[in-house]
């Protein structure tokens, strides 16, 4: 039997997808464990998913009142890397193979270990901006300015490169060398491999070449059969379609809530409000608004007017794949790339900015809720694969039958 280690350091966004690459290697008969935060143990024990808890949590410092700084940052990514040789090896034990996703910092520490036992590394990411391209500039480096407007796109990559290498080749190869592997100069290229995955769906995230080879899977989504609480059956069915106001694993920007609760009320319309890692409230106890936790967006989506939320990969393909219309919000990292890519589907609206105002939401509702992106809406759901993990495991357990040693009779 093929045994897969999967890895990543990250939020719900970053786990559901190896959650449902998981199930699908578990269907094909291969044996799976997923090392992560300690975060997601229920979610994993929910899903049948072997769980090796690795890390800090991910959730308890989006609940802090400040975000972190730069400082912060640096001492997490250390810690992250330094983890991964700590506690990988035993969780990589007696595998054929290890996918990582997710922080590159964890990834650089997943691939060392894996170098080191040698069996076969891969790395999968869910944006086509995540990795080196000649299509689409990365985001300035922690804690760096922005290079200066007109900058080549390939400059800012290696701009990039050459900072990660400084906040992370100390402790990597500091690690590496103690258990016996040559020094990494190229971080990207190591971290992410020769040839990565992108998990993510051809229509709503068609991948430009990339410098890295990259093979695009298709978005590892697994269906959830999950019922809806009575309480939110009750309030789904106690008026018209609500509109769903959510911001995952991130804090909401200032004020956010107020703010599209008002606009979403001003139109008439109800409000189901995602309390998410931030443990966002309503700002008032009227029967027009639902607070929930953990709820099947899945069903929930094809149930709602609209979806206003942050723009990560995970909530926009169940959005995209419900035929909702969609308001994104973006704050960071993957979001402004699905913002853009919702706006240019008409399949909803990029807002200007993570910080809305009453007349800034009321414009985006009045895009959103139009019948034609409604009807644009419906017509791409129907285009979204849902065979990304049929893909990525059949691509997994050729490598891993083909590294395996032959056994002579």
């Amino acid at each position: 039997m093929t045994r897969v280690l999967l890895a990543t350091c990250g939020s719900r966004g970053d786990v559901e997808p190896l959650v449902a690459l998981a199930i699908r290697l578990r269907e094909l008969g291969a044996e799976t464990r997923l090392a992560a935060p300690p975060d997601c143990a229920d979610r994993l024990a929910e899903a049948g998913v072997e769980h090796v808890p690795v890390g800090a949590s991910a959730r308890e410092p989006v609940k802090n009142a400040a975000p972190p700084t730069r400082e912060d940052m640096q001492r997490f990514m250390t810690e992250t890397i330094t983890t991964q040789f700590d506690r990988i090896p035993a969780a990589a034990e007696g595998c054929d193979a290890v996918v990582a996703t997710g922080m590159l910092s964890a990834a650089l520490g997943v691939r060392s270990v894996a170098e080191k036992l040698r069996i076969p590394y891969f790395y999968a990411f869910h944006c086509p901006s995540f990795v080196p391209s000649p299509h689409y500039p990365p985001p300035p480096p922690l804690g760096e300015p922005p290079a200066p407007a007109g900058t080549d796109i390939r400059a800012l990559w290696q701009r990039n490169n050459q900072s990660a290498f400084r906040r992370y080749g100390g402790t990597l190869n500091g690690r590496r060398e103690a258990i016996g592997l040559p020094p990494v100069e190229d971080i990207f290229g190591f971290g992410y491999t020769d040839h990565p995955w992108m998990a993510a769906d051809a229509v709503l995230a068609p991948l430009q070449p990339t410098d890295l080879d990259a093979v695009q899977t298709g978005a590892w989504i697994t269906p959830d059969e999950r019922p809806l609480s009575v309480e939110l059956e009750d309030f789904l069915a106690a008026g018209p379609p609500p509109v769903y106001l959510g911001f995952g694993s991130l804090r909401a920007p200032a004020d956010a809530v107020r703010v599209a609760i008002e606009a979403i009320r001003a139109r008439g319309l109800r409000v189901i409000l995602s309390r998410g890692w931030a443990d966002l409230v309503l700002p008032d106890d009227k029967d027009d608004c639902f607070e929930t936790g953990e709820v099947n967006h899945q069903v929930l989506f094809r149930r709602v007017a609209a979806v206003i939320h942050h723009g990560g990969s995970g909530t926009t393909h169940v959005a995209t794949r419900a035929g909702v219309p969609q308001i994104l919000l973006p704050q960071m990292a993957d979001q402004p790339y699905y913002a853009s890519r919702v706006a240019e589907l008409g399949v909803g609206v990029a807002h200007d900015g993570p910080v809305p105002t009453f007349d800034s939401l009321s414009a985006a509702l009045t895009t959103a809720l139009a019948p034609e992106t409604r009807a644009r809406a419906t017509a791409v759901a129907d285009t979204i694969r849902t065979d990304g993990t049929t893909v990525a495991a059949g691509l997994l357990l050729d490598a891993a039958s083909r590294a395996k040693p032959s056994v002579s009779a």
